[in-house]
C-alpha cells in the first residue's frame, strides 16, 4: 500500500516489524470541499430520503413493511460478505410458527442481522450511539454464526488485515491501525459522532462509515457492523424515523467501486469522491425503496378490491391477505393457527387464493405439508437480492 496523501492518515511502522495505517482525527483536514456537484447530490439525496421517510405515513401497516425492508437490508449486507442466503430463504425460515434450519449458517447470519437492527434501535431509544453500544450490537450480530469464535462484542486485541484469501500481513491490501492506535481512533470517532457541527448530516455519516471501516475494530463482522452504523445514526438523528434505507443494495451493485472509493480515501485522501459515491447511493436507494413501497401498496389495494367483490367473500379473506404480507410463505396448518380456523376452512381459503392467483403451490406433488407463496409480493421484495454468480 502506497500513500499519495497524508490527508486521511499515515503508515506507521511499529515495533512488531510491519506498517499499519493510522487514521487522522476527524473531521478531515483540509475540510471537505462541497463543490457544485456535491451540493447537487446532497440536495437530491436529502429530497429523496425525505420522500422515502414520508412513505411510512401512507403505508397501511408501517411496521409490517418496515420489517420486510429490514430483512432485505440484512440479506443484501450479508451477501456483500459472501453469504449465500436469499431473501426467500430467510422469509421461509424464521417466524413464530416455523423453526429455523440451524444447518444453514448463512440464513442464521441474516437472522442475526435483523435481530441486531431491532435490538440496537430499541436501545437507541434510551442510550446514545456509543462505542459500548456498538460492541453490544456486534455481539448480537455474531452470536452463534461465522465469527462467533472471534471475540464478538469485543474490540480486537490483535492485528487484523484485509486482502485476498490466504494473504499474509506483508501481502495484505490494507492493514488497519495497530491496537493502541485503533483505541485512539475509536475514541476520536465516538467524539465525532457526538460532536455538534455544521457538517451536513449525510456527509457526516458518509465520513463516519468510511472511518469505521478504516479502523476495522473487530476481528470479524466489520463490514456488516459498519453498514448497520449508517442505519443507527440516521435513525438517532431522526433523519429516518424507520430503518427503510437499504444502502447495501447500492453497495452490492457497486461492490468494487465501494471498496475502491474507501481505499482512495486512505491512499489519496479522496474524501470528496467517496462522499459523492455515498450520496448517489442514498438517492438511488431511496428511489428504489419508495418505488417498492408504492408497488406493495398497489398490490395490496388490488387484491383487497378483488376479495371484497368476490361473491363468496368471507370474514377471513382480508385477515389472510394481511398475513401474507407479513409472511409470504405459508402452509395450511400455519393459516389455520393464525386465523384460528379449522384445517378444512384453511384449505378452502388456500384453494380460493390459489384460484385468484394470489398464492402459488410450491409443492404440486401430493404432500401432507405443502408450502404456498405470495409470488407477486415476493418478486417486489426480491429485487436486487439475487445471489451473484461470482459467489
Amino acid at each position: 500500500m502506497i500513500l499519495e496523501s497524508n490527508r486521511a492518515g499515515k503508515l506507521m511502522r511499529n515495533i512488531r516489524g510491519y506498517s499499519a495505517f493510522v487514521p487522522n482525527k476527524l473531521p478531515p483536514d483540509p475540510a471537505i470541499e462541497i463543490d457544485a456537484e456535491m451540493q447537487n447530490l446532497l440536495s437530491l439525496a436529502d429530497r429523496k430520503l425525505g420522500r422515502l421517510d414520508g412513505i411510512t405515513q401512507i403505508l397501511p401497516n408501517p411496521e409490517l413493511f418496515i420489517g420486510m425492508y429490514v430483512k432485505k437490508e440484512a440479506v443484501l449486507s450479508a451477501q456483500i460478505e459472501g453469504t449465500q442466503a436469499s431473501l426467500a430463504d430467510v422469509l421461509n425460515a424464521p417466524s413464530a410458527n416455523k423453526s429455523i434450519d440451524t444447518s444453514s449458517n448463512d440464513v442464521l447470519e441474516v437472522v442475526n442481522y435483523v435481530k441486531a437492527i431491532y435490538w440496537g434501535l430499541e436501545k437507541l431509544k434510551t442510550l446514545p450511539l456509543s462505542l459500548r453500544l456498538i460492541r453490544n450490537i456486534h455481539a448480537v450480530l455474531l452470536e452463534g454464526v461465522r465469527g462467533s469464535n472471534k471475540s464478538p462484542g469485543e474490540f480486537r486485541k490483535s492485528q487484523n488485515w484485509i486482502g485476498s484469501p490466504g494473504c499474509t500481513i506483508e501481502t495484505a491490501t490494507f492493514v488497519p491501525p495497530a491496537v493502541e492506535d485503533m483505541e485512539d481512533a475509536l475514541s476520536d470517532l465516538e467524539n465525532f459522532i457526538y460532536r455538534e457541527d455544521n457538517i451536513p448530516a449525510l456527509i457526516k455519516i458518509a465520513i463516519i462509515h468510511a472511518q469505521f471501516e478504516t479502523i476495522h475494530p473487530f476481528l470479524d463482522g466489520n463490514g456488516r457492523m459498519g453498514r448497520l452504523l449508517i442505519t443507527f445514526w440516521l435513525c438517532q438523528q431522526e433523519i429516518l424515523t424507520s430503518p427503510l434505507l437499504y444502502l447495501s443494495y447500492y453497495f452490492k451493485l457497486n461492490r468494487l467501486e465501494y471498496y475502491d472509493r474507501l481505499m482512495a480515501v486512505r491512499t489519496k485522501g479522496d474524501w470528496e469522491n467517496w462522499i459523492k459515491f455515498f450520496l448517489r447511493g442514498v438517492a438511488i436507494v431511496s428511489d428504489e425503496s419508495t418505488d417498492s413501497a408504492k408497488k406493495i401498496i398497489a398490490l395490496r389495494d388490488k387484491y383487497t378490491s378483488i376479495l371484497l367483490e368476490k361473491e363468496q367473500g368471507n370474514a377471513y379473506f382480508l385477515p389472510l391477505l394481511n398475513y401474507l404480507f407479513e409472511t409470504p410463505f405459508v402452509t395450511k396448518k400455519e393459516i389455520a393457527e393464525e386465523l384460528k380456523v379449522s384445517p378444512p376452512t384453511a384449505g378452502t381459503l388456500v384453494d380460493i387464493f390459489c384460484d385468484l392467483g394470489i398464492l402459488l403451490d410450491l409443492t404440486p406433488e401430493k404432500k401432507r405439508y405443502k408450502t404456498f407463496v405470495f409470488t407477486e409480493y415476493l418478486n417486489i421484495l426480491e429485487k436486487g437480492t439475487e445471489i451473484s454468480k461470482d459467489h
